[in-house]
């Protein structure tokens, strides 16, 4: 099975010209989409859950009452008792796994915790400065349903939350046909999510977003989904924070040569399988080696489950590159400011120094991304499309904000008094000045 998986020299002429070819992505308007969101969260903001439960009957195919429409939300809130059942219910290996992986989510994400205490100081006139971090009251999670179903991104979401001290963690999560997802449940029940309530798409981000008769407005959406999710997403944000706006997963790959190729190939694959616009670049100034790792791609793909979609995400995104050295791999790195990062290298420390931009490094050969995905501790919830440049994975601070605290003294009101008037006078906002002259003696 060839994948014609593209090949860059960066000593050719055109590199950077078809590198940058390569990385460009751009999330296309669908106007259609777009058009269809913007419809659905009107409706439900003018007609609430009467609205949700229309569009849940049907985009969901329920059949939960008599005249077979939803009967109502209650209907479509799954119980404490039935996260509690759905944990003990699931096999055994399962649920050890999931309570593996949420306690090493939870124990990193207490060490971020400890970092975000507030602050105060005392200025010698007694005036007193500082910042308060305060959690947010309530969030919503969006939770893909049907096959796409992840247990662990109920765990990378709502455990930090839950850590930051949220009051109230919404769950929705799209059930197609009416069928739950029993590990997502469990997951919820381990990881200590309020309430989960089985509608999805746009109108379950618009009843976050605005409110309904049975669900209070969140302050906050995190949580992936599909197109309709992003859209929706993308036109609330203002009304509520959001997370970001994901892009397709990418994986990129530097590597000096002496790792098994049969490994760097099935890392290559374990994001490329994701969807069709996936992205798995490697960077290696080893040429040999890269066609040893192209060997492997090409004996490895025929035993993958996913091979057509892992072919086509290649083929179309993929690119091995030979680089002049380990020092342009990581400037190129740098450039490319990758969601995964994998240095694998004999001395990967080294290189990491070496690094600005990227989601998440996984350092060293033994580190593969997937372990990053599932039970290593760090959030899975990382920038795309070279958002890494400017922006963090999800954690604890997302659901926590800051309030500037002062508390100016009578002495410290003679000083600044004189200062933010003069200032006020500059700006043409007289009452500001005589509010703040008012205070001198």
């Amino acid at each position: 099975m060839n994948t014609m998986i593209t090949k860059l020299d960066s000593s050719q002429a055109d590199f950077k010209q078809r590198l940058d070819t390569l990385l460009a992505f751009e999330a296309s308007t669908d106007d259609a989409i777009e058009s269809a969101v913007s419809a659905i969260l009107a409706d439900v903001r003018k007609r609430g859950d009467a609205a949700v439960l229309e569009y849940t009957n049907k985009f969901d195919r329920l059949q939960n009452g008599p005249s077979g429409a939803a009967a109502s939300m209650a209907a479509l809130e799954v119980s404490q008792d039935e996260l509690r059942a759905a944990l003990a219910a699931i096999p055994e290996k399962q649920r050890a796994a999931l309570e593996v992986a949420a306690q090493r989510i939870r124990a990193f994400h207490e060490r971020q915790k400890q970092e975000l205490n507030g602050f105060s100081y005392t200025e010698p006139d007694g005036t007193v400065l500082g910042q308060r971090v305060t959690p947010l009251d309530r969030v919503g999670i969006y939770v893909p349903g049907g096959k796409a179903a992840y247990p662990s991104s109920v765990l990378m979401n709502a455990i930090p939350a839950h850590v930051a001290g949220v009051g109230e963690i919404i769950m929705v999560v799209p059930t197609p046909d009416g069928v739950k997802n029993q590990m997502v449940l469990a997951a919820a029940a381990i990881a200590g999510v309020t309430r989960v309530i089985t509608i999805g798409g746009a109108q379950a981000v618009a009843a976050l977003a605005y409110g309904t008769a049975t669900i209070q407005p969140v302050d906050k959406i995190v949580g992936p989904g599909n197109a309709y999710v992003a859209a929706a997403k993308r036109r609330v944000f203002g009304v509520v924070g959001i997370d970001m706006i994901a892009g397709p997963s990418e994986i990129l790959i530097v590597c000096d040569g002496s790792t098994d190729p049969d490994w760097v190939a099935m890392d290559l694959f374990s994001q490329a399988e994701h969807d069709e616009l996936a992205q798995a670049i490697l960077l290696c100034p080893d040429a040999d080696y890269i066609a040893r790792v192209e060997a492997s791609i090409e004996k490895l793909l025929p035993t993958m489950p996913r091979q057509e979609v892992i072919k086509i995400s290649l083929g179309d995104r993929g690119a091995l590159i030979k680089v002049r050295d380990m020092d342009e791999a990581c400037a190129i790195a740098n450039s490319i400011a990758a969601e995964h990062l994998e240095i694998s290298a004999v001395e990967p420390q080294q290189w990491a120094d070496k690094i600005r931009h990227a989601g998440a490094m996984f350092l060293g050969r033994f580190s593969s991304e997937s372990l990053g995905d599932y039970c290593c501790g760090p959030n899975h919830v990382l920038p795309t499309s070279r958002t890494a440049r400017f922006s963090s994975p999800l954690g604890v601070y997302d659901f926590q904000k800051r309030s500037s605290v002062i508390m100016v003294s009578e002495a410290g009101a003679q000083t600044l008094g004189k200062v933010a008037a003069e200032l006020a006078y500059g700006e043409g906002l007289q009452a500001h000045a005589r509010s703040a002259e008012l205070r001198l003696k």
